[in-house]
């Protein structure tokens, strides 16, 4: 047992020291065993932290000392399980031994046939048998006749006494041994015949040994096997536990996950890494080395343990490796291969070695200019991108491309756009007509075409190539090129003189639209252009190409929105005695706007100032514009007052803003309505949500009259406007603008009204003057918003021309009135007129004396023209209609009509003024008409 013990725990140590060898440990280990040692330096500090990694199952060594303390506990378990199993069979079969040699020699034993003859057999045998019993060590000898009567017994009670057994073979005359189940309980039970000198069997012996006796018999010698078994357990788990604890020092405690990342990374160096590891020995002696290093110095397969001066590399490169010190992207030859040396010490992460990695930079120094040359193409690209198309101007947006590219691309850039693009319209499909816009990179005389020429390209040069296919044409060298010269001979003569070797023209193409020609030379001493060189003029001239064509779109709507914008405005102040008008409108740097000013005549000598502002710049803008400024000449033609005229127009541009059908709504729009009367100098104002005009007086001093502010048009909601009428002296400034004049980024609207008031404060100034100096001195540099200024200077109609007449309500009080009308007309020298102004003062008192209510009153106003005005306290206004056949009246207003240049109807707040007004054609009267003739015009074909 002692032996089986002993080769159980020599496989065990052995089987343990196997699986914790390990061929090579990587640098990595001996790195982290250094780490492990500086941070604990006591083992009495570590072993707590060993103990705990090796009893975890996480780590490598945990599951191998697990793995092997379970075999040893299941081999010693198997072991004492075959040893007691082993012991048992042994001590029964020397029981049986034992029992069979018992009973043979009993039955062999001389004298035993003679007693059995005797008369009293038990008496003779019984004591022998128990000697021999005791001798023999077994639990019986029993001797029993051949018909079963117990003659010896180890029970004396059982003498005498009759059994039944399995002694058929004896009493056959064979002995045998057998488990039996009899008196004394399970017994190994040996039999023996006993037969006479005749051979006859005349008796039977057998001996007994229970199996509790040769149980216990195991049992005693349990402990021993027991204790042997602990033994070589403690053993075996101590010689596993320190060969683990080995294991778990040379595997710093990694799992099996861990340790196979780690050898796939260990493999991936010395395989799949391209760059080369070299381990070099404290002696100078090779231990590592990955297919990367044997690559690139050619290495045999058995250099590892080869001294590094003995591998037959060059001696620079050999003595460097060899030497053990640190160096840096050491640069050496290695057969044709340029290599970049690093060398490192391995301590403290490994023992004393140097690590060294091996570069290939033949390649690299190669693919590094490419790569720098890469590079600043594409800072180029984004400088471009930044510095061209600052501007929505084509001509500049040309230059900033021609820039951009010199020095960096080109030593000289030439940019030719066709004329319809200058003009920002669209260019033809095919036009070999190109203007020069930009040339760069050329300073003074120079042989290319100047800025402005008109360039025709010869059908078979490079340009006209170019434009005919659609992609850039490479003149890699102009001194060869045929077709280049072919564009012009004298001139192509003195390029070359000036040093141009190279070139490259590229379509200037954007949104499928070709807008002209971009070429980049090169000369002096620049390379040529190769074809890398080519797909970069393309790139850059495509991105450039976008900024052309926006700055083109741009140039086309701006030029159409200021066309909008100028055919929407007023080309001139129309002739009126009321006010002398400048005006001045200024575009924002933006755009147009919708800014607008106007003068509208009305009727009784006055005249309407307007001045509005539309929210934004455009098309939009301007359109909107110019359909207010239609609606208030509309509106004005009602004549109605400021404050009425500004509520129809807030109505409208609600109704705009909420109907479905427009297409966008007004985003904001204000307006100030100033009506001046020369006759009485009073000026009545109203504004909806824009400054108030500024007052000049005679004096030079500048006022704000403070006109009540109403909401912006479209915002009012149907309220109210408010007004303000206010007595001006003659010879008053009247200053409208709007709010871009004194608003700005830069400028509060606070300190905008000061400057404003500064430059119209001064000695008097025409309004012509007045405009200019207020321009000069508010005018930003950089106009963020449009600009409208109307200047007025007010006048007073002359006494002498006003004649006014108060006319009872009575028919008869007709004719009075009517004469001396005509004597004031002959006095003013109208006599020509006198007949035609009878008759229509006539009609128009007779329908107030017919129609209207108190008070009634005429007057007359001498201007451009005569105005005939009667008044009355009734708010009924007559319609114009042709009177029917049956009619007896309803003819004056036709006849008025007819002699009267115009006629309308003004409400005033106590009635209402009929007025006409007749031209007065330089003082002369107008061609006479034929009374009768105007009289039948009253009637139709079918009254007769």
């Amino acid at each position: 047992m002692s032996d089986l013990l002993g080769v159980v725990r020599r496989r065990l140590l052995g089987s343990t020291t196997s699986s914790s060898a390990s061929p090579r440990r990587p640098r990595s280990e001996h790195h982290q065993e250094h780490q492990e040692q500086a941070q604990r330096p006591g083992d009495g500090a570590r072993r707590p932290q060993r103990l705990s990694s090796l009893l975890s199952v996480r780590s490598v060594a945990g599951e191998v000392f697990l793995l092997q303390l379970a075999v040893v506990v299941l081999l010693v378990t198997a072991a004492v399980v075959a040893l007691v199993v082993q012991g048992r069979s042994a001590a029964m079969m020397d029981a049986g031994h034992r029992t069979l040699a018992a009973a043979g020699t009993f039955a062999e034993s001389p004298g035993i046939v003679e007693a059995l003859q005797s008369p009293d057999p038990s008496a003779v045998l019984q004591p022998s048998a128990e000697a021999a019993r005791k001798i023999a060590g077994v639990d019986g000898i029993n001797v029993y006749t051949l018909d079963g009567l117990t003659l010896t017994h180890s029970d004396p009670r059982q003498i005498g006494k009759h059994v039944v057994g399995p002694f058929s073979k004896a009493a056959a005359g064979k002995s045998f041994t057998e488990t039996f189940e009899g008196s004394l309980g399970q017994s190994v039970v040996s039999v023996v015949p006993v037969k006479d000198p005749d051979g006859r069997v005349i008796a039977i012996v057998s001996s007994p040994v229970t199996v509790q006796n040769v149980q216990s018999m195991v049992n005693r010698q349990l402990p021993v096997v027991l204790g042997s078994a602990a033994g070589v357990l403690a053993l075996s788990a101590g010689g596993t536990a320190l060969v683990s604890r080995r294991l778990l020092r040379r595997t710093h405690g990694l799992g099996p996950a861990e340790m196979t990342r780690m050898y796939e990374h260990h493999d991936a160096v010395l395989h799949a890494v391209r760059e080369g590891v070299l381990i070099v020995g404290g002696g100078g002696r090779l231990l590592l080395a990955n297919d990367e290093a044997r690559r690139l110095l050619d290495l045999p397969a058995d250099a590892e343990g080869i001294p590094v001066a003995d591998l037959g590399l060059e001696e620079g490169i050999a003595d460097s490796i060899a030497s053990g010190r640190s160096a840096t992207d050491e640069l050496h030859m290695a057969a044709d291969r340029l290599l970049a040396v690093n060398i490192r010490p391995t301590a403290p992460y490994g023992q004393a070695g140097t690590v060294v990695t091996l570069r290939d930079t033949t390649e690299l120094r190669a693919l590094s200019g490419r790569a720098e040359v890469a590079r600043e193409r594409l800072m180029l690209l984004y400088d471009a991108g930044v510095q061209v198309g600052t501007t929505l101007n084509v001509e500049r947006t040309a230059e900033e491309l021609a820039e951009v590219a010199v020095p960096r691309f080109a030593d000289v850039v030439t940019v030719d756009l066709l004329d319809p693009v200058l003009r920002g319209e669209e260019p033809p499909e095919a036009n070999t007509e190109m203007r020069r816009t930009a040339v760069a990179g050329l300073q003074g005389d120079h042989p290319l075409s100047p800025v402005g020429e008109l360039i025709r390209f010869a059908p078979t040069g490079p340009m006209a190539v170019g434009l005919a296919g659609g992609h850039a044409v490479l003149e890699a060298d102009l001194r060869a090129s045929h077709r280049w010269r072919a564009q012009n001979q004298a001139n192509a003569v003195l390029i070359l003189e000036r040093g141009i070797h190279s070139l490259i023209v590229v379509p200037l193409r954007a949104r499928g639209v070709v807008l002209g020609m971009a070429g980049y030379w090169r000369g002096q001493d620049s390379l040529p252009f190769d074809e890398e060189d080519v797909s970069f003029a393309e790139e850059l001239t495509a991105r450039a190409a976008l900024s052309v064509d926006n700055a083109r779109r741009y140039t086309r709507e701006h030029n159409m929105a200021v066309t909008l914008q100028r055919s929407l405005l007023p080309r001139g102040v129309p002739e009126q005695s009321a006010v002398e008008v400048a005006h001045r409108y200024l575009a924002a740097q933006a755009g147009v706007g919708g800014d607008w000013f106007d003068a509208i005549p009305l009727p009784g000598a006055r005249v309407a100032l307007v001045v509005g502002d539309v929210v934004g710049h455009g098309l939009h803008a301007a359109a909107t514009m110019g359909r207010l400024r239609t609606a208030v000449y509309n509106f004005s033609t009602l004549d109605l007052p400021p404050d009425e005229l500004l509520s129809h127009l807030d109505e409208l541009v609600a109704h705009i803003d909420t109907d479905e059908q427009e297409w966008q709504g007004i985003t904001g729009a204000t307006c100030l309505c100033a009506i001046y009367d020369p006759v009485s100098g009073q000026v009545t104002a109203a504004t909806a949500g824009h400054p108030g005009p500024a007052l000049v007086h005679p004096d030079g001093t500048v006022s704000f009259p403070e006109v009540p502010v109403s909401p912006p048009l479209g915002l009012g909601a149907g309220m109210p406007m408010e007004s303000m009428t206010l007595t001006l002296p003659e010879g008053s400034l009247l200053a409208l603008f709007t709010d871009g004049l004194i608003e700005s980024r830069d400028l509060d609207p606070d300190a905008g009204l000061a400057a404003l008031s500064a430059a119209l404060a001064g000695p008097a100034r025409t309004p012509e003057e007045t405009c200019t100096a207020v321009i000069e001195a508010m005018l930003p540099t950089r106009p963020s918003d449009d600009i409208a200024l109307l200047v007025a200077r007010t006048r007073r109609l002359d006494p002498s021309r006003i004649a006014e007449w108060d006319v009872a309500p009575d028919p008869a009080a007709v004719s009075p009135v009517r004469n001396a009308c005509a004597r004031r007309l002959e006095d003013w020298g109208l006599e020509d007129i006198a007949f035609t102004t009878e008759l229509i003062l006539s009609e128009l008192i007779t329908n107030a004396i017919r129609y209207g209510t108190e008070p009634i009153r005429v007057r007359l106003l001498y201007d451009r023209s005569l105005v005939c005005e009667v008044s009355d306290g009734s708010s009924t206004s007559p319609h114009l209609r042709r009177a029917a056949a049956t009619d007896e009246g309803g003819r004056g207003l036709f006849l008025v009509a007819q002699f009267a240049e115009r006629w309308g109807t003004r409400y005033t707040a106590r009635g209402k003024i009929i007025w006409s007004e007749q031209a007065l054609h330089d003082g002369a009267a107008p061609p006479a008409i034929d009374l009768g003739e105007a009289l039948l015009a009253g009637w139709d074909d079918e009254g007769f």
